[in-house]
């Protein structure tokens, strides 16, 4: 196709009238357009893989720059090849999306997606052997993706508006400051990092720093082993299922469950959902903590606090058993689906892509085995991505599929554990004062450092995925970054 008529072309799909407009973050569309960006530059450009660019451009693949002219894909992978990436020990070239500025329309004919036109702009930096990082360029860029054989292909590529000046964001983007996170991550020796933010009680951006392995950048849609970010899903679905009237807190579990070890118990019958949800069961966090291995009662339910993963199994087996269903399939009804959790799950399965798994480290840099566990665990091991998680955490601020008076139990003060942190339903409690309070829930294996925040009264959450044993030393900043004055009082909480 001659360039005039391209253009024209062009020109006519973004601005006639009839074309649809924009589509929004939540759309699917949009996150499949961002993930196949983030794997032709953060995979791609960022690391020289040129096994990635070829896999994503289309044969027809046709690249227009202000300044270089028109290439096909011959001439651009191989100018790619022979350019940048024929020097990569003395210098290399990272590209950088600056957030916010991401438009997607979507392409139909007769009805039918057939593809979509990516909006941006992107900044690129340079990095010359033994020197700092400097900004190189800045360009606008215009994207054709088209579905091919059912498979995303990149078609064209336009490149604009050069410019030797960092641009800004008019709309006043969340990651603001990509360049010092990435710094903090290298200084603290985190292999991946990934952030979610919610906002005016929505998850507004998604990020993922780092590597998956040694020259492979991690993806938008890393999926993270959470740890104990399992536990506030089944929290979630219990008291949905308490709000549908199919569960009740004060009933005593073992009408559903009885547990061999504990069954000859004076306690058995006084356990309930509520000292399960609140961590007052009596229980170890896990029987293998025991010297014979076994599960006991090392106190009356009810009577103090003790964490502890074998309540959220007991919890498991309990709701199994009265619904004939397992976890995965009440929580895919309750949650993963509602939400379109589709990258969620409580084990592996013939689904999980491993190639997008963050593997665990230990603080050397050595990596652990990987156990893909094939069953479900209440309270571990849950498989997810920053985006799905931030979506089920969106929908935790804004109280869905929970009565008024389930939503102000789970947020009560059911049990003190340390001054001014409590645990609510599912949840720890910070009371920031004057009225103001965080949830929050943490998790931590091996390889493997998670925690997450929310802010009710302010609309805020933050998420942060870290897969070595020491990704908690990247908190500190980021709370204080991202959450300001109430990240300060959550520190100001833990310090006491």
């Amino acid at each position: 196709m001659p360039k005039q008529i391209f253009f024209c072309a062009l020109f006519f799909i973004v601005l006639s009238p009839a074309v649809q407009a924009q589509i929004s973050k939540e759309h699917e569309l949009y996150k499949t357009i961002l993930s196949k960006d983030s794997l032709l530059f953060d995979v791609g450009f960022n690391t020289c893989n040129m096994v990635q660019f070829n896999l994503l451009l289309s044969e027809q693949f046709e690249f227009f720059h202000d300044k270089a002219g028109v290439s096909d894909k011959k001439k651009f992978l191989l100018d790619l090849q022979e350019g940048l990436c024929n020097k990569p020990a003395v210098y290399q070239a990272r590209r950088e999306l600056l957030p916010g500025t991401t438009a997607i329309f979507a392409l139909y004919e007769n009805g039918n997606l057939y593809g979509a036109i990516q909006e941006g702009v992107h900044q690129f930096f340079e990095k010359e052997m033994n020197q700092p990082e400097k900004f190189g360029s800045s360009a606008r860029f215009t994207h054709v993706w088209l579905l091919e054989n059912g498979e995303w292909k990149l078609r064209k590529s336009l490149s604009y508006e050069h410019q030797n000046k960092q641009l800004s964001n008019t709309n006043s983007p969340i990651f603001d400051s990509e360049t010092e996170i990435e710094k903090w991550r290298k200084e603290n020796n985190i292999p991946t990092l990934g952030i979610g933010l919610i906002k005016e009680g929505r998850l507004k951006e998604v990020k993922v720093y780092g590597e998956l392995q040694k020259g492979i950048a991690a993806p938008y849609n890393t999926l993270f082993n959470v740890a104990s970010l399992t536990k506030p899903i089944t929290a979630m679905l219990t008291l949905k299922l308490v709000s549908l009237g199919k569960w009740d807190l004060e009933e005593p579990v073992y009408k559903y469950w009885v547990d061999p070890d504990v069954s000859k118990s004076p306690y058995l019958k006084k356990l309930t959902t509520r000292h399960i949800l609140t961590h007052q069961t009596g229980f170890t966090n896990w029987r293998g903590n025991n010297a014979d291995g076994k599960l006991h009662f090392e106190f009356a339910p009810g009577t103090k606090y003790q964490y502890s993963g074998e309540g959220y199994e007991y919890l498991r087996k309990a709701l199994e058993q009265k619904f004939k269903k397992t976890l995965n399939q009440l929580a895919e009804e309750l949650i993963f689906g509602p939400l379109k959790m589709k990258d969620t799950n409580f084990f592996w399965d013939k689904n999980t892509d491993s190639t997008r798994f963050a593997i665990g480290y230990n603080p050397e840099a050595v990596p652990y085995k990987t156990v893909k566990n094939k069953t479900a665990n209440a309270a571990d091991d849950l498989l997810t991505t920053v985006e799905d998680y931030g979506l089920f955490l969106a929908s935790v601020l804004k109280g869905e599929g929970l009565t008024n008076r389930v939503f102000t139990d789970m947020i009560a003060h059911q049990v003190a554990t340390k001054k001014d942190k409590y645990f609510g339903l599912g949840f720890e409690i910070y009371d920031l004062g004057n009225g103001t309070y965080a949830l929050s829930h943490g998790g931590s294996d091996k390889g493997c450092q998670t925690i997450v925040f929310l802010l009710p009264q302010t609309g805020q959450g933050l998420i942060l995925f870290t897969n070595v044993d020491d990704g908690y030393k990247i908190y500190e900043k980021l709370l204080l970054h991202y959450l300001g004055e109430y990240g300060r009082k959550i520190i100001e909480i833990e310090m006491k």
